[in-house]
């Protein structure tokens, strides 16, 4: 039974990978505009920051699409 779930799993071959691939990209992409955007204009903080924290907010957003693509 594990057998054939580990093939079945493994026969999807590169296509699956890159979609996961573009999966983290695109969410970390959106959690950094998303960080950026808010602190630049809404909260009216300095541009250094607002890099800085749209930095940390894609990283972890990306951490986080990354655990969730291998569930």
């Amino acid at each position: 039974m594990m057998r054939a779930r580990r093939l079945q799993a493994a026969g999807q071959g590169s296509v699956g990978t890159m979609k996961n691939w573009r999966y983290i990209a695109l969410h970390a992409l959106a959690a950094s505009a998303f960080i950026f955007l808010l602190q630049r204009y809404g909260l009216s903080a300095s541009l250094d920051s607002s890099l800085l924290w749209a930095l940390t907010f894609g990283a972890c957003a990306a951490g986080l699409a990354y655990m969730q693509s291998n569930r």
